[in-house]
């Protein structure tokens, strides 16, 4: 992800609201996709697997985002205990995650370990949380953030029965693994609909991961994790579920997928358990990427030899790298941010679309596939803002959190 220190603009007072700028309905590539193709069209399509027929999906609506609140700090993530509550909870870079009840922020952090988070200001920090899915009876939280050495740490916090606090004295420690650099560090948590924990990890920072972390399987770093933190194995506090992927005798076992630059925020769709992610790219393109639910892992999405469409400096690309759905040039931003796809009841004709964004630009896009499988993206807004992450309710509306700050939700435009 681009530096999160970014500058930030000032935070509208009314709703920011949009009417679709353009659609773009593209046909499935061809096998053959050359780079210089790539290099032609900002927006190349590649198809992806598809083990049902499309749903026929109604012209976009126009939609708004709507203040919610604002007056936080550094903001990362925002996610739900799935508990029927219906507070969202949000994490601040800083290390403090806040909640929000009825529209209004509880004083008192649900939890604060900025004693242990390291945050200088770049991408490390408190990056994202995740409930057990199991809450109701284990009272779990986990956390991904960086300690005060710039470690990646992904931990476990035990929270009260009234669900407004964790105790920080409660923490295990999951994984830690050692980061190069200071940035790209990943830092997405997502339960999947299989149970099993799904841990971003970026390839371990620089510019052009100079070390190849993400194509070496002996390292964690440029790559998905998945681990079950419902079992332990000995002094470790999870287990490697018995269907990862091997990807040979070198290999980390907690791998599932490979060939990543920076995986920022990722996804699951919680109607059909497709998984997407948004890959931040190096100076050319970024790129969506898709797994469908059917997947047995094992994908390489080819970093760094690839980037987007696109061979990266010379690098020599393969059949074997499972290619992006939907890629954008720099002209269009600079560093994406991934969303969610839209499974609320509120805006009906969005439902089905991916929702994600631009960091630099604001701009917020939708993709989604027509009947004959082409992936079509069209613009839903120009938003002005730095989004540096969206987030889902348990009802699933969605969210867009803006980096000085400010939590708008997205409402049906006018």
């Amino acid at each position: 992800m681009a530096t999160l220190l970014m500058a930030g603009c000032a935070a509208p007072t009314a709703p920011v609201t949009g009417a679709p700028r353009q659609m773009a309905t593209v046909a499935p590539a061809p096998a053959e996709t050359t780079a210089v193709a790539a290099k032609e069209s900002a927006t190349q399509p590649s198809p992806a697997p598809q083990t049902t027929p499309s749903p026929i999906i109604p012209p976009l609506p126009n939609v708004a985002l709507q203040p919610l609140v604002e007056g936080l700090d550094a903001l990362t993530y925002l996610t739900h205990a799935g508990d029927g509550s219906g507070r969202l909870y949000v994490t601040e870079q800083p290390g403090r995650v806040r909640v929000i009840e009825n529209g209004r922020v509880i004083p008192a952090p649900f939890l604060d370990i900025t004693d242990r988070v390291g945050s200088q200001g770049n991408e490390q920090g408190l990056l994202s949380i995740a409930f057990s899915p199991n809450f109701a009876q284990d009272r779990l939280v986990y956390a991904n953030y960086t300690d005060r050495r710039g470690t990646t740490t992904v931990s476990r916090f035990v929270v009260s029965a009234d669900g407004l606090s964790a105790n920080p004295a409660s923490e295990q420690i999951i994984l830690t693994v050692d980061q190069p650099y200071s940035n790209h560090n990943g830092g997405q948590l997502q339960f999947g609909p299989d149970g099993m924990l799904y841990i971003g990890m970026g390839d371990g920072g620089a510019a052009g991961d100079p070390q190849n972390y993400a194509q070496n399987v002996a390292s964690l770093l440029g790559k998905m994790l998945r681990i079950d933190v419902s079992r332990t194995n000995g002094e470790r506090l999870y287990a490697i579920p018995p269907d990862n992927p091997d990807f040979g005798p070198d290999a980390r076992p907690e791998l599932w997928a490979i060939g990543l630059r920076n995986h920022w925020r990722f996804s699951f769709d919680r109607a059909t358990g497709d998984l997407y992610m948004a890959d931040v790219g190096q100076n050319a393109y970024e790129e969506i990427n898709f797994q469908p639910a059917s997947s047995r892992g094992g994908e390489n999405y080819g970093w760094r030899l690839r980037e987007g469409f696109a061979p990266y400096r010379g690098g020599q690309d393969s059949p074997a790298f499972t290619p992006p759905i939907y890629h954008y040039g720099h002209d269009l931003g600079c560093s994406v941010t991934g969303g969610y796809v839209y499974r609320g009841a509120a805006i009906p004709g969005l439902v089905g679309r991916y929702l994600y964004a631009d960091f630099c630009s604001g701009t917020i896009w939708a993709l989604h596939r027509n009947a004959e499988g082409a992936w079509v993206n069209e613009t839903v807004l120009e938003s002005g803002l730095n989004i540096t992450s969206f987030g889902e309710d348990e009802a699933g509306e969605l969210y867009v959190l803006h980096r000085p700050g400010v939590i708008f939700k997205i409402v049906a435009g006018e």
